[in-house]
């Protein structure tokens, strides 16, 4: 009877383990659900547009061709991806007064060479 005991007892902690990584695994994989990665340039220059065209002092004020310039710079800057996120969705909402004036710093030197007159 013994022998019985030691064969079922590696088998019941195997069956106790596959919960727990069951679970790990959920885990795992639920880290990555909403995880931001950096947008495209045209995602970002087409939420631009929308902040853009939703101050009046802004409508009108950027072409197509100026906004994906602006993104452009934006993708290459050191703008974090969920900031980048944001704006690509429509939102100008930074997380932090340091990420707001750094993609402030980055649409004004920005706009120094996608603007022309």
């Amino acid at each position: 009877m013994t022998n019985i005991h030691r064969n079922r007892r590696p088998s019941a902690r195997l069956l106790m383990a596959l919960p727990i990584a069951a679970l790990a695994l959920s885990l795992a994989a639920c880290a990555g659900i909403g995880a931001s990665q950096r947008p495209t340039q045209e995602e970002l220059a087409d939420g631009m547009a929308k902040i853009w065209e939703q101050n009046e002092a802004t409508a009108g004020q950027f072409t197509d061709e100026q906004n994906d310039c602006l993104a452009e710079a934006l993708i290459e800057s050191d703008v974090s991806d969920q900031d980048l996120t944001n704006l690509a969705n429509g939102e100008d909402r930074q997380t932090s007064v340091e990420a707001r004036d750094l993609v402030s710093k980055t649409i004004g030197d920005a706009v120094k060479t996608c603007v022309t007159e």
